[in-house]
């Protein structure tokens, strides 16, 4: 047999051929034999010595390049990624990031209707203040009526009922007194869409189920809203506190709206006159049909109760200062101007 010649590398085998030990050698690492004669393949573990796979530790080598050219801001930015989601979230959730507010400010505990319990509504007092009060006190404006003739007209008109009513249907009439001239401000009629729509209004006080009112121009209504000028309004709600104010004379059974304030509105309640207005109607109406207390301001920056004394202040401590042994504290807290029960209807 003619030897095989040599590689040109001067001592390796043949490139072409392997000699006959290697594949051996080479079989006998790559194979298991069993003891019927048989073989199979030998199926290592990919990584024996515990390297990590091709993907992984490509990962890790991204990784490191990564943190070797950007450094903390690559820990950083993940950080602030989730607190500014965070901050958004939260942000919606309370309302341009401002203290969340209650759904709807309160007013106070529900009793019966008053049959005869007198003036609910005007302001304590001894007469001892000074008569020119800055809080409360009626500003510059249109005409109004001071003295009236004592005696009211109804002005013509009824409604169908509005609200569920199923505790309670209120009838009301709308009256004007005599002597006064509502022309200025839009005549009777003009008065008297006003507290229909108001009182009709999902906002108002109808929002609660147990409520219903019908307007009625003819018999005898549960009460009797009424535009009265200065000096009976005076008359019929009292003047302890030398201030301008509305009321509800149970006796009467009588919804007093002063005319003056109708006019002029009141300086703290910080609105339009229309929406000064819806106010009078619901914070005098809720005393007719049982809120017979009166409310602070409950939540700093909030809107202020209906039933909270807006025409003297939405301010805690000024109302206090007016009734210092009165339901309102004197803690500091402020509120906005709010015409409505339920102002978000």
């Amino acid at each position: 047999m003619t030897d095989r010649p040599e590689s040109s590398s001067g001592g390796g085998r043949s490139a072409h051929r392997p000699h006959d030990s290697d594949l051996a050698a080479a079989r006998a690492t790559t194979e298991i034999s069993h003891g019927d004669g048989s073989r199979e393949p030998l199926r290592a573990r990919r990584d024996p010595e515990g390297d990590p796979p091709p993907a992984a530790g490509q990962r890790r080598r991204w990784l490191r390049f990564v943190v070797s050219r950007y450094g903390w801001r690559v820990y950083a930015l993940p950080v602030l990624l989730v607190l500014t989601v965070f901050v958004v979230v939260d942000a919606v959730r309370t309302g341009r990031g401002g203290p969340a507010e209650p759904i709807d400010p309160g007013f106070g505990a529900l009793g019966p209707p008053p049959a005869s319990a007198g003036v609910i509504g005007a302001p304590p007092g001894d007469g001892t203040f000074p008569e020119d009060l800055p809080i409360g006190a009626l500003p510059a404006g249109g005409k109004f009526t001071e003295n009236g003739k004592g005696t009211w007209r109804i002005v013509p008109g009824a409604s169908a009922r509005v609200g569920a009513g199923e505790q309670f249907t209120f009838t009301y009439t709308v009256e004007v007194e005599n002597g006064i001239d509502t022309r200025n401000f839009g005549g009777d009629e003009s008065v008297a869409r006003m507290v229909e729509s108001t009182l009709g209004n999902p906002k108002s006080w109808v929002h609660d189920r147990k409520f219903a009112f019908q307007r009625v121009d003819r018999g005898e209504p549960d009460f009797r809203i009424s535009l009265t000028a200065r000096a009976t309004t005076r008359e019929v709600c009292g003047f302890d506190i030398p201030i301008d104010s509305s009321c509800y004379n149970s006796d009467q059974a009588r919804v007093v709206l002063s005319e003056a304030r109708w006019v002029r509105g009141a300086p703290a309640f910080d609105g339009d006159i229309g929406s000064y207005r819806q106010y009078l109607v619901n914070h005098e109406v809720g005393h007719a049909i049982g809120y017979h207390e009166h409310q602070p301001c409950e939540s700093e920056g909030g809107l202020a109760p209906v039933m909270m004394q807006q025409t003297f202040g939405t301010a805690n401590n000024e109302i206090a200062a007016l009734d210092p042994h009165g339901v309102v504290p004197m803690d500091g807290k402020t509120c906005r101007f709010n015409p409505w029960p339920y102002p978000r209807g």
